[in-house]
Parts: C-alpha cells; structure tokens; sequence
C-alpha cells in the first residue's frame, strides 16, 4: 500500500478543480489519500471534490481546515460552523471518506482536530508598524459562526474546544495496538511554531497568532511519544508553505496544492509534484527524506532568531511606522 498526502485544495478555484479532476482514474485505485483540510468553502463544492477523489482513491481520509468551517451567506443560514462539522462528517461517511483513527493494511492513520489560538505564537511581536490584528485580516473571525458559548475572540476558546473532540473519537484499540505498527497523525493546523517561518520574513507577520495550536502538540506528542521514533510522522496544512523537518523525533511534512497564483511563483515546485507519496510498504515504509522544500531546507541550516523583529527586505517595503498621534 501507498499513502499519499495533500492539504489546502481550495477548489473553489477553477484551476485547482481540474487539478483534483485531473488525477488519474486508475494510478491510485490500491491506495489511500490523507487530505489535511482546506478543500472548498461551500459545502457543495466539498461534497463534489471528496467525491471525484474517494473514486480515484481506495481509502480517503479527512479533518477540516478553517475554510470548510465557513458559513457562506448563499448556505443555510441556520448553519453554524460547529454543526456544519457535523454536516461535513455526515458528507464524509454518504461517500465512504474517513475521518476517524482507522487502522488501513497495518498503518494507523489518524485525523486530530484542531483550531489556532493566538498564544501560540511565541515570538516577539514587530512593534511601531501598521501591521493588522488577525481579526481584522483573517475572513475566519468574520465567515465562522460560533454558537454560545464559543467565541473566536477568546483566546485558547476554540483550540481547547476542538482538541477534547479527539478524546470523545479515538477508537479504544488505537491505544492498545499503535506501538506494533506505523502511524501517521494528521491535522489541518501547525503543532508546533517551528513549523512556520519567523514572522519577520512573513507578508503578513502577524500570521503565526492564527496557525496552530499547543493542544495538538500534546495530543501528537501523547500518540507517538514523548520522544517520537524512526516512524513518527505528522502531516499538516494551513500555511502553503511545503514542509518536511523532523522536530524532537516527529516527522512533520506538509504538502499544500494553496492557491494558483501562489503555485505560480512558488520557489519549491507546483502541482505536478502532488499528490505526496509518503508512505510506501513496498519500500519498507516511510519514504525517505527530507523532500526539498523552500523553508525547512533553509531553517536546516539557519537557526531562528525569535527575538529579531528587523523585517526581511521583501516585507520591509509593505509596512509604515505608525503616526505619533
């Protein structure tokens, strides 16, 4: 068996439909696809996208991003994005996608929800520029819809909310046989901030307050071990920024096909690359690595300077100092 991987879909665009469409009818018919959220924003066009890949798939595997959680004015008004969770699962087991931890051919491949929180970001903050709060940049504070008593402006709210879902969905046997064979956690956000450029080389550098979240560290750091193994492994999305860097013994890979214009001008390759194989039984497992991705090939070999707010000349450009009054 092979296990290939993909986040950040967005099919919304047309291009990125016919690259979904595209994929071969009969190359992966053996095979399993982890897809690490972010496929559509509407419900309608999730539904065709999850479809068109269970057919070209044997086994999907799914958990939501941030954009599957929007509610759109055009859906039922009475949907939130709790239940439109709910809704989404419902989707996933009509046309046989999988969203719960599910032993596939002696792999354990395991979907941990997950939402951002701001007090993930550990770095210092650049101070003194017109640089935007999340909730006045990212369309989540504006697109999700929280029923009482969540709220998307209390910090650590909803990253505490998603992550006891996990609890209620592990099957009892996950436990008892994870450590006789290969597993491979999976999540649409960032569990750790090394997984995300230093936020002075960002465009937005307020980016990492809305990428990840410290409880699905500790709930994959309570799958594969405190000190992860050879095997561990952890995929992720979210950031379209490719990834591939082994952290404290964990594996973590991300393998985004982002937006068109984004594919355009990427410095490490397009989507003739995805979906990515990594795993592969016949190979003896995991596929080696590390994969040559922009960023974590670089932080091999820099380290991060967390208390350095100078921004990279590419940024410094897009930001003013503010106004003394």
């Amino acid at each position: 068996m092979k296990v290939f991987t993909v986040s950040d879909l967005h099919t919304d665009y047309a291009a990125n439909m016919e690259w979904v469409k595209g994929l071969s009818s009969s190359l992966y018919k053996p095979d399993t696809l982890i897809v690490a959220g972010d496929v559509a924003d509407t419900l309608d066009t999730f539904t065709v996208t999850m479809s068109i890949l269970k057919e070209k798939f044997q086994h999907v595997f799914f958990v939501p991003g941030n954009h599957d959680l929007w509610c759109k004015s055009s859906e039922d008004s009475h949907l939130d994005s709790v239940s439109k969770l709910g809704v989404l699962n419902d989707v996933c087991t009509s046309i046989g996608v999988t969203t719960t931890a599910t032993k596939v051919n002696g792999v354990w491949i395991v979907p941990l929800l997950s939402w951002y929180h701001q007090s993930f970001d550990k770095e210092k903050d650049i101070e003194g520029l017109n640089i935007r709060p999340p909730e006045k940049v990212a369309s989540d504070f504006r697109l999700c819809k929280w029923p009482p008593p969540l709220n998307s402006l209390v910090d650590e709210d909803l990253a505490r909310y998603f992550d006891e879902l996990n609890s209620k969905e592990f099957p009892s046997v996950f436990s008892a046989e994870q450590d006789k064979c290969q597993v491979i956690t999976f999540s649409h956000f960032l569990p750790r901030f090394e997984l995300c450029p230093e936020k002075r080389m960002l465009f937005y550098p307020n980016l990492p307050k809305v990428v990840g979240s410290n409880w699905l560290e500790a709930r994959v750091r309570s799958i594969h071990g405190p000190h992860g193994s050879e095997t561990a492994c952890h995929v992720f999305g979210h950031t379209h920024f490719c990834w591939d860097a082994t952290l404290d013994g964990i594996r973590y890979i991300q393998a985004p096909l982002a937006y068109p214009k984004e594919r355009e001008r990427r410095m490490n390759g397009g989507e003739e690359w995805l979906p990515l194989c990594i795993y592969d039984s016949e190979k003896g497992g995991l596929i080696g690595g590390p994969l040559q991705c922009y960023w974590s090939e670089y932080y091999s070999s820099h380290s991060r300077e967390p208390e350095n707010t100078e921004l990279a000349p590419w940024v410094a450009d897009l930001y003013h100092p503010l106004s003394a009054s």
